[in-house]
């Protein structure tokens, strides 16, 4: 549907600069907009690898295993349904911290795994169950203390100040998460009892 939505706006505008005398721009546009995708392709793809690599550098020296150790009594009250010391609970402590290091790319494989072992845990695999709801509202929510990404495009483009970001998006992200939390809790309770 939204390939149909996007290719009909394309025609529409193609359609409206050849009737206004405006196909020069449409042109220059396209192989501007181009150059620039291409550009941000590359400047992501430095900043992914480096990021990326931090982030195994973590898990490889232990930081990783120690940070998932500091953050069980926060998992258990938040995943009441995981056993403790279950594999789900070290990949969503992996999802985690790259969300809040503002790695979604780095967080999705392990949400994914994450997802995969608490569908293992699921009584009934036709429906999420109460830990995998929690997780999709928290890795939704993302607490973020650095928005890489955000970041990147701000210095892409010459912004002033391009970290200035951080204080509104930790902001923005901690309302969030714990909103997130306190909606699924309360659902918890409501429907559980």
């Amino acid at each position: 549907m939204l390939n149909y939505l996007w290719g009909g706006m394309i025609l529409i505008g193609i359609a409206v600069a050849a009737f206004t005398g405006k196909m020069p721009d449409v042109t220059n546009a396209a192989i501007d907009s181009s150059k620039e995708a291409v550009t941000t392709c590359i400047t992501m793809t430095g900043i992914l690898s480096m990021w990326t690599g931090l982030m195994k550098i973590a898990e490889t020296s232990g930081l990783i295993k120690i940070l998932s150790k500091k953050m069980a009594p926060f998992l258990k009250f938040l995943f009441l349904q995981i056993p403790k010391n279950h594999k789900a609970l070290d990949y969503i402590s992996t999802n985690i911290i790259a969300n809040i290091f503002g790695l979604g790319w780095a967080a999705t494989p392990a949400g994914i795994n994450a997802m995969e072992e608490m569908q293992k845990l699921n009584h009934n695999k036709k429906y999420a169950s109460r830990s995998m709801c929690m997780f999709m509202i928290f890795n939704m929510s993302s607490l973020q203390i650095i928005c890489v990404n955000l970041i990147a495009y701000r210095t892409q483009y010459n912004s002033a100040n391009p970290s200035e970001i951080i204080g509104p998006g930790l902001f923005a992200t901690f309302v969030s998460t714990v909103a997130g939390i306190l909606f699924v809790k309360i659902v918890e309770r409501w429907k559980y009892k």
